[in-house]
């Protein structure tokens, strides 16, 4: 299995590399007030690529930090009842008929 994750990786990897080397022609890019950054058309999908990563990570953030906290709680809440011996009630009788 292992083996095929490689596969699989190394391919996308290729195709990757492949797209990359096909798209080195230049671009420009035009921003609001006459602004405009020419760059190659490759670096410009990669720069992208990288600020909607760090979005999704920094959206995500919240969530994960709440979560640890919760697992941290969870934890101390599961240590203090194998901690305490619990209270060991009598069964119920049976019904008297």
């Amino acid at each position: 299995m292992k083996v095929i994750v490689w596969l699989i990786r190394a391919l996308v990897f290729v195709l990757l590399l492949v797209l990359a080397l096909a798209n080195t022609q230049s671009a420009t890019l035009n921003f609001l007030a006459g602004y405009a950054w020419q760059a190659p058309l490759i670096l410009i999908g990669l720069a992208f690529f990288g600020v909607g990563l760090l979005a999704g990570l920094v959206s995500a953030l919240p969530a994960v930090v709440r979560l640890r906290f919760e697992n941290g709680r969870l934890k101390r809440e599961l240590r203090t009842a194998r901690e305490t011996p619990a209270a060991v009630s009598e069964p119920p009788l049976p019904p008297v008929v």
